[in-house]
């Protein structure tokens, strides 16, 4: 899956069957805040969420930033896929 980084925006995005999924961030320190997700209206691939967040977390290992879910969805996400703890910053707990 390729993300793109529209920095503008601020925010990254994928376009799946002619629909645009958007998760906005942040930056600070280091730190990468996954703040909020936009799925158009009758979108349901939970997979290709999945997916996404999961092209996201690669990018975040790739610049070494720690992840900071905002989300209620990103929480889900880091509950259901224990690998990316080591993603979480020291002290958060989900």
């Amino acid at each position: 899956m390729e993300i793109k980084d529209n920095a503008f925006s601020r925010q990254f995005e994928i376009t799946v069957d002619g629909k645009l999924l958007s998760i906005e961030y942040s930056f600070q320190e280091k730190k990468l805040f996954l703040t909020k997700i936009h799925i158009p209206d009758g979108f349901e691939f939970e997979e290709i969420i999945s997916d996404f967040l999961k092209a996201i977390m690669a990018f975040a290992i790739e610049k070494r930033y720690k992840v900071m879910p905002t989300h209620p969805k990103v929480v889900a996400f880091f509950k259901k896929n224990p690998v990316y703890k080591e993603l979480l910053p020291p002290g958060i707990r989900l």
